[in-house]
């Protein structure tokens, strides 16, 4: 099977970065309204509610499948499902910021996402440091 092709969730890629900054502020930066309009691209508050829908700037639609504050979000983002996880790093100072997305329709959508997420990753740190 080719790398980032899965048989449940089809194709999937995960980025991540440690960020030099304690995990709670790299989630209340990725959560607060300038940093979801930075990864996402939605406007305003991200809901936190099971269910809750949301749009984003350039109308993809999707649902919040899980919010655990502090450490995750899941979401549907059109027909992909994306999560961004905030974990300890190897240092009370450090934190590691992960994107993962799933259900890809080919290794093309996985690669421009790829590129999309390590640009988030390297405006998300600019943002921090």
């Amino acid at each position: 099977m080719p790398t980032g092709l899965t048989q449940d969730a089809g194709w999937e890629i995960g980025v991540s970065r440690t960020i030099h900054r304690p995990p709670h502020a790299v989630w209340e930066f990725v959560t607060a309204p300038e940093g979801i309009a930075l990864w996402l691209g939605v406007d305003g508050p991200l809901p936190t509610e099971k269910g809750a829908p949301y749009r984003t700037a350039d109308g993809i639609e999707g649902e919040i499948r899980s919010y655990r504050p502090g450490d995750r979000i899941r979401l549907t983002h059109g027909l992909s499902t994306v999560q961004v996880a905030v974990t300890s790093g190897s240092s009370e100072d450090r934190a590691v910021l992960r994107f993962h997305q799933e259900r890809l329709a080919s290794a093309g959508e996985r690669e421009e996402r790829r590129a999309h997420w390590k640009g988030v990753l390297d405006r998300v740190a600019a943002e921090l440091t």
